[in-house]
Order: C-alpha cells, then structure tokens, then sequence
C-alpha cells in the first residue's frame, strides 16, 4: 500500500510580494548614516585583507609564497654565501640572502595564499588600504616599502584562558626554573667551578692558638744551616 504524502501548505497569492514591499518601508523609515570618509575613518576588522607586509627577518628565500601565488605577483632574487665554521674543524656552510622581494598589487587577488603557506611567518595582512596610485607601475611595492607596512600590521589576538599554552613559552620557562633551581642547590657553587676561600685551622695563628712547635729532627736527616 503505498504511503500517503503530507498535505502541502497552499501560498497565499502574493505573500511574496508582501514581504519585499515590507523590508523596502522598513528600510524607508531607517534614519540613513553617512561615511564621513576620508575625513573619518572606518572602523576594519582586526582580520581585512589590506596590504601585506613583509618582516624580512624572517624570510629563507624558501620560494614558497611565490610558487604557491596563483597569479605570480610575487618577485624574489636571491644569492648564496658561504658562513665558516663555527668551530675548529667544522665545515662550511651556505645560506640564502635576499635580494629582492617585491609584490605587484596590480595582480594579487588578495587571496592570502602567500601569508597561509610561509612556513616562517615572515609575511601578515595590514588592514591598510589606501595605497592607490596613479601610475600602475607604482603598485609593485619593494621590500623596503613592504618592511614599512609591517608597522601597521595589528596585534595578534590574545589566547583563550582555557587555550594550550605554545610551546616556545613553555619551553622557556621550563629551562629558566631548572636553572633556578640548580643555582639554590647547596653544591651549586662547586658544581660550578668558582673557587672557595680557604678556611683556617683551628689551631692556626689567625684563630688566636698558640704557634705551633718546631717539630725536632728526625734521625736520618741533616738540617740545612746558612752561612755563619
């Protein structure tokens, strides 16, 4: 027996147009606020996607950002030097220094793909957004002016209370209490190797005993006398 289907609710003729008719007067009796923009500045969310700054410090010359964009806006120039050992008979080693590090905003889509793979956190969004220019070829920002963006970059948010605690901190503090705690030990000291003042004898001069007696000799042994 086949099984009857739930009646379904009839509309009523022009409900639809009821409702738009509704939102277009409620909006209507809306007192309108204007942007009192460039004189006043919005408000932006800790998170927009402004301009991207670049914290050079941190950057290896990996390539990442650049072969992950999917436009190719990112231009990177590099070169190797060698650094010497840093101890007797090691071997020397090469790193990347950079040289060049431009970005074309005529061509990013601001799609944050660079920011989201840099296994180095050398780059972030700024929520910085007039960087318009007349002339397109002054879009493509070198890494002095992407250093300058990096002092408009925000705060990270704080953490939440119930959040794990990362784990260079917990690091940290776990070697500055062990090396607390080593230092209150008592046989810190020696450990160590800063010499201790010797102690004096008991029955020595400077406790205020008597001297002790020229010890009488031995048979065997012949005393050195001076000249006469």
């Amino acid at each position: 027996m086949a099984e009857s289907l739930p009646p379904t609710r009839s509309r009523i003729p022009g409900s639809g147009l009821a409702k738009g008719l509704a939102v277009t007067l409620r909006t209507m009796t809306r007192k309108s606020v204007t942007a009192q923009y460039p004189d006043v500045q919005p408000e932006l969310p800790p998170r927009t996607r402004g301009v991207i700054g670049l914290f050079e410090e941190n950057c290896t010359v990996c390539m990442l950002c650049a072969r992950e964009c999917p436009d190719w806006c990112i231009y990177i120039d590099s070169h190797k030097e060698t650094v010497p050992a840093a101890t007797p008979g090691g071997r020397e080693r090469s790193r990347n220094v950079l040289d060049r590090f431009a970005i074309d905003f005529s061509l990013c889509m601001y799609c944050g793909i660079c920011i989201e793979v840099c296994p180095f956190d050398a780059l972030f969004w700024s929520p910085e957004f007039e960087y318009a220019e007349t002339d397109i070829r002054d879009l493509t920002h070198e890494r002095d002016k992407l250093r300058e963006w990096m002092w408009t970059v925000p705060a990270p948010p704080a953490l939440d209370p119930g959040a794990e605690e990362p784990k260079e901190l917990a690091g940290a503090r776990k070697a500055a209490e062990k090396l607390a705690a080593a230092q209150q030990e008592p046989g810190a000291q020696e450990e160590s190797g800063t010499p201790r003042a010797p102690e004096a004898s008991a029955a020595g001069p400077a406790s205020g005993g008597p001297a002790t007696p020229d010890t009488p000799d031995t048979p065997g042994t012949a005393r050195q006398e001076g000249p006469a």
